[in-house]
């Protein structure tokens, strides 16, 4: 474990830190609450990304971005003279938090496995006054992360296939349906989006399943799309408009190639 109180010297010149820029910096004391908010989501994608990478130099800056933010909220906030907060109690409210979700630490709570204290967690945020277990779901989350928290959500109370045959099933049932839409009716716009709509949320509920990340494994094939994408433009000899889609594909196989050499 780290020297405690180490990190409690560095914290609180951190403090100072942020006391300083608030104080001094013109571009730091005109900021606001809203005016940080698309920044701290971009530095949050920045982690995201250091994370896919893998890289600990990276996503040790990176956290130290969001740490940064975490601290110029809590003192905008002691400035402001009604409903105000300071650092102390964004911790205090954490601790609490923690201490009190945790009752199988902290209380006299057992669990068996990690399913248990997810349904803990879930019951205890029922008490605390929430009034749908989906409530706690982010609205400005992308879509596909919150596709499936709304499903690990709604599984916590038991709302959920018993198989993962189930499932597939599930996907070729809205696969079958957006096909006849689209055969049948396909300048209705709207309920085409509507049906893939569902196929998509199928196919993430089946990630859930296979415990795979639907959000990652897109990303990774999205990266990998980018690669090979980009050695097409590379070797190509001709702008790619003037390439036919069987020679752009023969790069393409190149591509792939190129990549098991280098595994």
């Amino acid at each position: 474990m780290r020297d405690t109180p180490d990190i409690k010297s560095k914290f609180a010149k951190l403090l100072e830190v942020m006391d300083d820029l608030r104080e001094k910096c013109p571009w730091d004391r005109e900021q606001t609450f809203l005016s940080l908010r698309n920044l701290t989501i971009e530095e949050t994608y920045e982690l995201a990304d250091a994370i896919l990478s893998d890289d600990m130099h990276e996503i040790r800056e990176e956290l130290g971005d969001l740490l940064l933010h975490v601290v110029f909220y809590a003192r905008i906030a002691e400035e402001k003279q009604k409903n105000s907060f300071n650092i102390g109690d964004v911790i205090d409210t954490l601790i609490e938090k923690l201490i009190r979700r945790h009752p199988h630490i902290y209380g006299d709570t057992e669990v068996s496995d990690e399913a248990d204290v997810k349904r803990n967690w879930e019951n205890i945020k029922m008490q605390e006054g929430r009034k749908s277990v989906l409530e706690g779901v982010p609205i400005s989350l992308p879509a596909l992360i919150k596709a499936r928290r709304i499903q690990e959500k709604s599984a916590q109370v038991g709302f959920e296939w018993a198989e993962v045959s189930d499932v597939i099933s599930k996907i070729d049932e809205e696969l079958e349906e957006f096909k006849t839409i689209y055969l049948e009716n396909r300048e209705n716009q709207t309920a085409l989006t509507e049906e893939f709509g569902d196929l998509l949320f199928s196919l993430v509920n089946l990630s859930r399943y296979l415990d795979i990340d639907p959000e990652i494994a897109l990303e990774k094939t999205n990266r990998k799309f980018k690669r090979r994408f980009e050695y097409i433009e590379d070797q190509a000899q001709r702008p790619l408009s003037d390439l036919s889609l069987e020679e752009m594909d023969l790069l393409w196989e190149e591509a792939k190639k190129e990549r098991d050499k280098r595994s």
